[in-house]
């Protein structure tokens, strides 16, 4: 009897080491690897200022889309946010934001401060449609031709390096 007690509890313990190998090598919702080179996958975020919808659809007529996840709260928001600005003056690159898990009210102050390089805002309320881009932390920022094709994932506050990297891709 005391064998098959063993013999459980060995099998039990493999059980779960198989279980959390097996999700540790899973891929997630939030790996964005599969995303570069890829379509944009289809979403629906509400705009900032009402209650309409901004689509995928709804950036049709863009050369070069940059969608930067940003919150009112984020420190490292503040830092990238000149560079936004700058990027903002390009001819060939619109900019949308998405207001991510803030309030409408510091959302419109921080842009009101700091100044608003964003051709759209809308928001993320609860960070749901976020998971569709990846996002698992902000400052990020997805830029996308107009075929709607991913050419690239920034990851924390938009750098001088990666203002450079985008003139350089929308000037092609």
């Amino acid at each position: 009897m005391q064998k098959l007690v063993k013999s459980l509890i060995i099998l039990i313990f493999l059980f779960i080491l198989s279980v959390f190998f097996i999700g540790l090598n899973k891929d997630s919702n939030y790996n964005t690897a599969n995303l570069i080179n890829n379509e944009l996958p289809d979403f629906k975020v509400p705009y900032l200022d009402n209650k309409d919808f901004f689509t995928k659809k709804s950036l049709k007529n863009n050369n070069f889309t940059l969608i930067n996840f940003w919150a009112s709260w984020c420190a490292p928001c503040r830092i990238e946010h000149s560079v936004l600005i700058k990027l903002s003056e390009e001819k060939n690159l619109r900019i949308v934001g998405v207001n991510f898990k803030d309030k409408k009210k510091q959302a419109k102050k921080f842009l009101d401060e700091l100044g608003n390089p964003y051709y759209v805002s809308t928001k993320d309320t609860n960070g749901k449609q976020s998971v569709l881009f990846g996002i698992y932390g902000i400052p990020e920022s997805i830029l996308i031709n107009k075929e709607h094709i991913v050419i690239k994932k920034f990851v924390g506050p938009l750098s001088v390096n990666d203002f450079n990297y985008i003139k350089d891709i929308i000037k092609k």
